[in-house]
């Protein structure tokens, strides 16, 4: 049986200049060239050039019309904004994530990727077409951290039904070896405990730590990742400096070998290109955007004026309407990316102006702890912005002040309160954490409830499992894993 009913839904719509002006919200002052240089290629009714005062189109009517139709298309703001990312500095208050505290990556200049570059290395050492084709399989399975951790029998199989090839799990295993002699040490390890003997492997076997290291993540991998030295110690009849040039032969080794390829920091980076600068400026500060090397953009006159003269001769409208519909859509699509380019600008600088306004008193001196407690609420309120519009502009922009460049991300943080009841960034939170670990004894780590105890000591009522989230945040192991021999 049928059931119909009448139901009313109320949907916001994004027109196709909202939905290009958001677009370019997202680029950052180092895409932004390159977006504005695929415009003019793509579009040839948008020039560089101081803009003109436009020539007025009096298109026919039935392409008028027809136009109009065509403007009043729409899309449904859900179907665009289902990808948004909000980034992890908060919507609202307690809604934090691991990353918070993490900046973006710089850009670096593209070269061969990890992969590209394994794949280079392993067909140099190979001669059959077999061998590459089984090699590059295999290295298309590990990960950007450098593992491998897909089964070897399930690329047997994989291979088998997708592309007809038949293996067995000796050979694969054969190739494997070739691809975990290669260049990082530790590539192609199907745990932790593999990569880090591949890589004790490739040292010098005659030094002792060296071969003690071996038969240590050899025979007690659990008991060392445990940190349960004094087993290891008591099982092996090792002395306390013995198992210290252990632990620093590990300390040498790297968990990830292919993070150190993927790594922007080790990559042939470019500068950060700064999409705000704030200079001092008569005992004040004066904000700009970055727009050293952005065009300026106008309508083609020749277009404008080709249009114009068919507007003049209907007839010769009537006559090529469809040359008509492909020149106004070039201009309209022309004026429309002017218009986006001009309100990201307003855009941005609200929203820029709007932080420095809350966060003056860390603009003037640039000390962490004048940051106050600020999440994008805060600033969508100031501005009359929408929230998704404010994080926009703070993910992956930059700024350059008098004491240095950061991310809009970094002036984003939660609050709590004191005894006292003063509101303070977590960011103050974290720095007393970072200092209480600093400072502890190796051999006995502060425990979570210890951080949790001091922190309530020193007026931050806080509780223990939020300790435990903030020091994640800060990339610092549990107490356990923290525990050293000195």
């Amino acid at each position: 049986m049928l059931d119909q009913k009448l139901q009313q839904k109320l949907l916001q719509k994004l027109s196709p200049q909202q939905i290009q002006m958001i677009k370019l919200l997202e680029v950052p002052a180092m895409q932004l060239e390159q977006r504005i240089k695929k415009e003019l290629e793509e579009n040839p009714a948008l020039e560089e050039g101081p803009e003109e005062d436009e020539i007025p189109d009096e298109e026919n009517d039935d392409v008028d019309e027809e136009q109009a139709e065509r403007e009043q298309e729409e899309f449904a703001l859900d179907d665009y904004l289902n990808d948004e990312d909000i980034p992890d500095y908060r919507l609202q208050i307690n809604n934090t994530s691991k990353d918070d505290e993490r900046r973006d990556e710089i850009p670096y200049a593209s070269g061969a990727s990890f992969h590209e570059n394994l794949i280079q290395q392993f067909n140099m050492r190979v001669d059959t077409e077999r061998e590459e084709i089984l090699g590059e399989y295999i290295i298309g399975n590990i990960d950007d951290d450098g593992y491998l951790r897909r089964e070897v029998e399930n690329m047997v199989d994989d291979l088998a039904f997708l592309q007809n090839i038949t293996t067995t799990a000796e050979e694969l295993n054969a190739v494997l070896q070739i691809i975990q002699d290669l260049e990082p040490a530790g590539v192609g390890a199907r745990d932790l405990r593999e990569c880090l003997l591949l890589q004790i492997e490739r040292k010098d076997q005659s030094h002792p730590s060296v071969a003690l290291t071996k038969t240590v993540l050899t025979d007690f991998f659990e008991e060392f990742s445990r940190r349960h030295y004094e087993k290891i110690m008591s099982r092996l009849g090792k002395s306390e400096e013995e198992m210290k040039a252990v632990i620093d032969e590990v300390l040498k080794l790297n968990p990830k070998p292919g993070g150190s390829f993927n790594d922007p920091y080790t990559k042939s980076a470019q500068h950060i290109i700064p999409d705000f600068i704030l200079e001092e400026s008569d005992g004040g500060l004066e904000l700009s955007l970055n727009n050293r090397n952005i065009p300026e953009l106008k309508v083609s006159r020749g277009y404008s004026e080709m249009l114009e003269s068919y507007s003049r001769d209907r007839k010769a409208g009537k006559q090529n309407k469809d040359a008509v519909m492909f020149v106004k859509q070039k201009l309209d699509a022309a004026r429309w990316f002017i218009d986006a380019m001009r309100q990201r600008q307003n855009t941005l600088l609200l929203t820029m102006n709007a932080i420095l306004e809350y966060q003056k008193e860390y603009f003037v001196e640039g000390d962490d702890t004048k940051l106050k407690p600020m999440i994008l609420k805060d600033v969508a309120e100031m501005t009359g912005l929408d929230i998704s519009t404010v994080s926009r502009v703070a993910n992956s922009k930059y700024i350059q002040t008098h004491f240095g460049i950061y991310p809009l991300k970094f002036f984003f943080s939660e609050g709590m309160q004191t005894d006292a009841g003063d509101e303070v960034s977590t960011r103050e939170i974290k720095r007393i954490l970072q200092e209480c670990l600093n400072n502890e004894d190796k051999r006995r780590p502060l425990t979570d409830e210890k951080l949790t105890e001091i922190l309530q000591e020193k007026g931050y009522q806080i509780a223990r499992r939020t300790v435990a989230k903030y020091r994640e945040q800060l990339n610092i192991p549990v107490a356990r894993m923290r525990k050293e021999i000195k």
